[in-house]
């Protein structure tokens, strides 16, 4: 089982490289998938092609609010990030034929997502085992990453746009990354569609880490993103899907030129 992150800050395509990552896994026939979307602006389902709301599914911050606030859950007796993940499990975890989904959503308590992150934490420890591969959006804050989420990692991906900034970003991320004591085997950047391809050399020798390359700028990403329709019924020959592809196969994913 791989494990997935990919990070950036707010603007940068990372929701959309994490839609396009999934759409390239399932072309591969590696499913089942887990999608876990830590961002509040919840956007990967949209992109995925689920409602979630239409589903009945919860996010685990409306879980949260349901049992400690609306409903007057006791935070004596049983744990409350066990009682919250059971729930999790029964309510917020979408199920398709070939991919999973849980979203944490907004905050429950002003400033804090410390009880949807343990609760998230404890539900992946029970569920992770059934999938051939964990992809994580994650929001450009950080704060999951910092509460370890998930302490073991494959590969973190944080997707560059076109600032200074996203360069601190990814020496930010790599600070707390072994701060907290999460694992990982390997931190990749990857430009955005907005990147400029020839800064590419510059990502590397500024952040210390491999630069894969860019997504490429398509139009028909951009409609879709628009327009609500999911990413993962994009065109095989869609440029930006094409990019991702490569991106994944030079990380060492899937067979060259079979995306």
């Amino acid at each position: 089982m791989k494990t997935l992150v990919t990070m950036g800050r707010g603007g940068t395509g990372k929701t959309s490289f994490v839609a396009l990552q999934t759409k390239f896994f399932l072309e591969q026939e590696e499913a089942p998938l887990l999608l876990i979307d830590l961002d509040p602006d919840q956007n990967l389902a949209e992109m995925v092609g689920v409602d979630l709301e239409r589903e009945g599914v919860k996010t685990i911050a409306e879980l949260v609010t349901e049992t400690f606030i609306k409903k007057g859950g006791t935070m004596t007796g049983i744990a409350p990030t066990e009682r919250i993940e059971s729930r999790v499990l029964r309510d917020g975890l979408y199920e398709s034929e070939h991919f999973d989904l849980i979203a944490v959503g907004t905050k429950w308590i002003e400033g804090c997502y410390c009880m949807p992150d343990a609760a998230l934490k404890g539900a992946l420890s029970t569920l992770a085992k059934n999938y051939r591969c964990v992809l994580v959006d994650s929001p450009a804050g950080l704060e999951h990453l910092n509460r370890k989420v998930t302490a073991s990692v494959s590969d973190l991906f944080d997707v560059l746009g076109p600032s200074h900034k996203s360069f601190l970003h990814v020496k930010r991320a790599d600070r707390i990354a072994r701060e907290v004591g999460i694992a990982f085997d390997r931190f990749f950047v990857v430009g955005g569609s907005l990147f400029p391809a020839e800064l590419g050399a510059r990502a590397e020798e500024e952040t210390g880490r491999e630069y894969l390359g860019k997504i490429a700028f398509d139009p028909l990403v951009q409609e879709s993103v628009i327009a609500g329709r999911p990413l993962l019924d994009l065109p095989v020959d869609s440029p930006g899907y094409r990019s991702v592809c490569t991106l994944m196969e030079r990380a060492g994913y899937g067979k060259p030129g079979s995306g």
